[in-house]
């Protein structure tokens, strides 16, 4: 059953785990978003989140700072099999953290101190936009390459080519374009969010990441450098 529909009757609410090693932090937070109509499941380090995570959420908040397991490492283990926004929650507010944070695999910071309205309004934009994110047909590419849109998911022949979350969002961007030049700007915008805290520089490595993924199935070059410009997906 797909998110958003409806069982006997009720709609399915939205399930979010959060992740902190602060116990206050976890019942205020699980008791202001259960409040406010989501299913809420909660861990207190990275180790239970992991086995979570298995469950598939819709959304994860995840603390950085966490003993044992940080909420980097946790996110970077989880994100081959994990889908869902992945929302850091740290006090932590340098360049590089960030950088380190969406390499990893993690789509928004929302930084401590904050409050619990916006806190609501970044899960809520965050959970919209998944929602949106819809289509109903597998296309095929040049070559034995295909992309299911409704799966999210990128094949060869029959392979899965196991993509993470932004990668395959870039893949989205650019395919469902293809021919259209995209600088590392607006592809930032497009699959982080214009609200989002970061330097779009991380587009880069995505890219490289993708092209290395897909390298190991074809030589086809899908995404082609447009130099001084930006990026296409090769019709």
């Amino acid at each position: 059953m797909n998110k958003g529909t409806k069982r006997e009757g009720k709609r399915v609410k939205q399930r979010i785990l959060i992740v902190d090693d602060e116990p206050d932090i976890v019942e205020m937070l699980a008791c202001f978003l259960g409040r406010n109509g989501y299913e809420v499941w909660t861990a207190t380090n990275g180790a239970s989140a992991l086995k979570l995570s298995e469950r598939q959420p819709d959304l994860i908040l995840l603390d950085i700072n966490m003993p044992d397991m940080d909420g980097l490492e946790v996110c970077s283990r989880i994100r081959n099999h994990v889908a869902c926004p992945i929302l850091f929650l740290t006090a932590r507010i340098e360049e590089n953290d960030k950088l380190q944070g969406f390499a990893a695999g993690g789509d928004d910071y929302i930084v401590k101190p904050f409050s619990l309205a916006e806190l609501l309004a970044r899960v809520s934009a965050h959970l919209r936009r998944e929602m949106r994110r819809q289509t109903s047909t597998r296309i095929r590419f040049s070559g034995e390459l295909s992309i299911d849109y409704l799966e999210r998911a990128v094949y060869f022949g029959e392979e899965t080519i196991a993509l993470a979350k932004k990668e395959f969002e870039i893949v989205e961007l650019l395919s469902q374009n293809a021919g259209q030049v995209f600088d590392k700007e607006r592809i930032y915008e497009r699959v982080w969010g214009y609200d989002s805290e970061g330097e779009s520089s991380v587009v880069a490595e995505h890219i490289r990441r993708i092209r290395t993924k897909l390298a190991g199935f074809t030589e086809r070059p899908y995404i082609e450098t447009v130099w001084g410009c930006g990026y296409k997906w090769i019709k």
